[in-house]
Parts: structure tokens; C-alpha cells; sequence
């Protein structure tokens, strides 16, 4: 028999390698009374970070990247830069370069790299309970569920893992919420409408759910069910809404992946009262848009429409693991213990790390000054670029924003880079997204307009 033992009681500081200390001793076999050989021993184990000497050095990124290689599953094109830390809004990759972070982890570091409050509050939660599964109560995951309902239309919450976790549980509540209050299978509606451009996930059901092709194709069948309709396209939704088979709508307020394109409060408004008349409930998917990225705690707040499911994701957590499934009572109301279950969603660590995100971003100062920021860095942008012919619009709403494009975005992307400013794609390519953490100054915001004003003339070889 073999046992560990943490220092459970060593403080752990945040300005510290958070480095888990372990004992190593092995203890001499002994003959039980069973006659069968036991052994005690403790494993005591010095979890090193990476060599500091290494980091700094030239070569030491490459021979990172050519292990990847070695040793991880083919799935991500990476950029080639390998990084090793972060402080607020820059990174440094193993070299020492610096780079002015746009893109947060995709939208995840809401609050920057290196947060003191959150690194608080995730210290001192490793050091009083990690894990317990969703067999026991744990006092994080109920005040985070508290504060998240006090804050949105919902009354009660489901926490996932991930944003595509969140929408695979919208699925089955929407099943099940159908199939409770419409008992006759003969009537059942079981369907679901999503949207061109749109992105909920690469698992099978919000993949179903996903719009490009090139994502499901490799994997179908997918569920079955799903039809797709144009983005914003009222008159095409209210046909295929009449037939009454619809058991879902997911719809994101402001597309991300799919190249920041943002929804009319019209379109929203038709969705709600179409969703109320046939009995299909609306589902708005702000994994990416939500959580103050607009400058509202919730997208669907700028456009005054509230749904029945809100799916939450990539910032909650400022870059743990999460994912949560905001419903009405109604909808609560139709699921039972033992409907749907997660081994790791709302653990105590995540859920305390939750808490810490929420309660700055929540605040109505911090929200108003992401909108202010995000309203001058979109003027900044079109005064530098709207000059060239190959920028067709600058559009966005808060601080996620995207500059559309007549010619692929990648080689502007990697001239940023190569200038020190990370940013990403989205559309078919052709869109350049901004995500910057909501912390990042207007300085900072200046200064990424100059490197992409910088970058532009790479366009003209595009053509090439």
C-alpha cells in the first residue's frame, strides 16, 4: 500500500513558484499477518518548474516546439512562440520577448495575466479544499451560483468544464424540458436552429449545433435535427419555426469565431416572442461575448431580450476551468437528479477563482469603463486603418472587435506578432479579432493601434 502526504498545512504565497512540497521516504517491507508483503511508503515528490536558466536563451523555444511535436496529438496549428510567463496585459515567451497581449487566451483572461485578487483567492482555496466531486456540497460552488443568479435573468445554475460542456447540458434540458411539458411523442419536438457563421463547441452535440463545415464533416453523423439559417434572417426563421418541431434556438448576441458580427435587437426581439409562441425555448450563447466583453455583464442586456438558457465559459474563471448553464425556473424546474452530472464542474478551486472574476467585473465602474475604452479603441482603429483598401469595416461592441478584411488576415496577424502584438483570426479567415483583456489601459490600446497601422502595408504583398 502506497500513500502521499501533502504539507497540507505549508502557506503557499502567490509571489512563490506555488511549488507542492512532498516527503520521499521509503519504509522497509513487512510481512502482514495476512502473509501477504505490504509496504508503506510516502512519496515525497519536488515539483521543479522549468529550468529558469534555460528560459531566456536562444534555441530553448525551438527545442520546446519540436518536443510538442513528439509528444502531443497533432490537434493545433500553434503560433510559433512558445510562452513561459505573463503580467497583466504582456506576455513573455522563453526567450524574454515581450509581447502587448490582444488576445487573451481567446477571450479567457478577462483580468489580465497575474491578477493579485485572483491569484489570492486561488492560493489560499488550493490550500483548503481542491476537489470533492458533486456527491457533496461545497460552499464556493453555492455562493458562485448565488452571485451569478443575483446578477442575470436566472434563477438557477448548472456549472460545466468548458463553454461547449455548457451548451451539450442546454441540449439535453432542452430535450428534457420538451419532452416534460409535452408528454404525446407523436408531438414531440425534438429539432434545433442555430446560425450561419456561428460556433458552440467541438464535442458532438454543439458541434452539431456549429455552422462551418470543415469542423463536422470529419466526424458525421452528428446529431441529427440541427437546421441552419442565415444570421439574422427573420423572415427564413419564422418559416422554419412554424412547422413546430423546434425544441431549441442557439444563438450567440455577438458572433466571435464566426467574425464579430452582432445581432439587431429586431432579430433578437422576433426570436424571443417566435420562441414563446411555438413553446421552443432561446438559448444565447455568450461563452465568448458575455461577462463584460461588451461593457455589459451580459451581451443580451444591450439589446433589452432575455432567454430561457444563457451558456457562460471562457472568462468566468480567468483561465481555470468552467463552464455554466444559466436557466429559468421553468426550465430548472423540468430537471431531475440524475439528468446530467460532471465529476469536475464547480469544484471548490474554480468556483473560488469564479468568484474573484465576477466580483470585478460585476462592478458597474469596471463595465463602464470596458465600454468607454472599447468606443475609443473602435474610432482609434478606423482613423489608422480605414484608409487602406484592403480594411472593409472596423466593427464591435466593448473590447471584442473585428477588423474585416478583403484578403486572408495571416500574414498581418504574424507581422503583429514578429512587431510584438498577439492577435487573432475569425470569419473565413478574414477578420482580425481583438480580444484584449478588459483590464488593458488606453496607452496600451494606443499602442496596438500603431503596431497594426504598422503591419498593414504585408497586405499589399498578399496580393502578390
Amino acid at each position: 500500500m502506497s500513500c502521499t502526504h501533502p504539507f497540507v498545512n505549508t502557506a503557499l504565497s502567490p509571489t512563490t513558484d506555488l511549488r507542492r512540497m512532498f516527503c520521499l521516504e521509503r519504509e522497509r517491507s513487512q510481512l502482514g499477518i495476512s502473509g501477504r508483503r505490504t509496504f508503506n511508503a510516502c512519496l515525497n515528490v519536488d515539483a521543479q518548474p522549468v529550468d529558469s536558466e534555460k528560459l531566456g536563451k536562444v534555441g530553448f523555444g525551438k527545442s520546446m516546439m519540436e518536443m510538442e511535436g513528439r509528444v502531443l496529438v497533432g490537434t493545433y496549428a500553434r503560433t510559433p512562440v512558445v510562452l513561459a510567463s505573463g503580467k497583466g496585459c504582456k506576455l513573455y515567451d522563453a526567450e524574454g520577448r515581450e509581447y502587448l497581449d490582444m488576445s487573451s487566451g481567446i477571450a479567457v483572461n478577462a483580468l489580465g495575466h497575474g491578477d493579485p485578487d485572483w491569484v489570492k483567492a486561488v492560493v489560499e482555496q488550493a490550500n483548503t479544499l481542491t476537489h470533492v466531486s458533486n456527491l457533496y456540497y461545497s460552499i464556493p460552488q453555492v455562493e458562485l451560483a448565488k452571485r451569478l443568479v443575483d446578477c442575470s435573468f436566472a434563477d438557477r445554475v448548472f456549472f460545466a468544464n468548458s463553454g461547449t460542456e455548457a451548451n451539450e447540458a442546454a441540449i439535453k434540458f432542452a430535450r428534457k424540458f420538451q419532452r416534460h411539458t409535452q408528454p404525446d411523442e407523436t408531438q414531440l419536438r425534438t429539432e434545433f436552429i442555430s446560425f450561419t457563421n456561428s460556433f458552440h463547441g467541438r464535442t458532438m452535440g454543439a458541434l452539431a449545433l456549429t455552422s462551418k463545415e470543415q469542423y463536422r464533416s470529419p466526424f458525421e453523423p452528428v446529431m441529427p435535427g440541427v437546421t441552419f439559417v442565415e444570421y439574422g434572417n427573420i423572415q427564413a426563421t419564422k418559416k422554419l419555426m412554424e412547422h413546430g418541431k423546434t425544441a431549441a434556438v442557439f444563438v450567440e448576441p455577438i458572433q466571435g469565431e464566426g467574425g464579430i458580427y452582432s445581432a439587431t435587437r429586431e432579430f433578437l426581439q422576433f426570436l424571443r416572442s417566435s420562441c414563446d409562441e411555438v413553446g421552443a425555448l432561446l438559448v444565447f450563447d455568450e461563452v465568448q461575448c458575455g461577462l463584460g466583453r461588451t461593457g455589459y455583464l451580459w451581451a443580451h442586456e444591450a439589446y433589452g431580450v432575455h432567454p430561457d438558457i444563457m451558456t457562460l465559459a471562457k472568462p468566468l474563471a480567468g483561465g481555470l476551468p468552467i463552464g455554466a448553464a444559466l436557466v429559468t425556473e421553468k426550465v430548472a424546474s423540468t430537471i431531475k437528479s440524475g439528468d446530467h452530472g460532471s465529476t469536475f464542474a464547480g469544484s471548490p478551486l474554480v468556483c473560488k477563482a469564479a468568484l474573484a472574476v465576477l466580483n470585478k467585473i460585476s462592478d458597474p465602474s469596471f463595465l463602464a469603463s470596458v465600454s468607454n475604452k472599447g468606443q475609443n479603441f473602435i474610432e482609434l482603429l478606423k482613423q489608422k486603418l480605414e484608409w487602406s483598401p484592403h480594411v472593409k469595416e472596423v466593427r464591435g461592441l466593448g473590447l471584442i472587435i473585428g477588423i474585416e478584411l478583403d484578403v486572408s488576415a495571416s500574414r498581418l496577424v504574424d507581422v503583429c506578432r514578429d512587431l510584438g502584438l498577439l492577435v487573432l483570426t475569425a470569419g473565413k479567415g478574414n477578420v482580425v479579432r481583438l480580444v484584449p483583456p478588459l483590464i488593458i489601459t488606453e496607452q496600451e490600446l494606443e499602442r496596438a493601434a500603431a503596431i497594426i497601422f504598422q503591419a498593414l502595408p504585408v497586405l499589399e504583398k498578399e496580393l502578390l
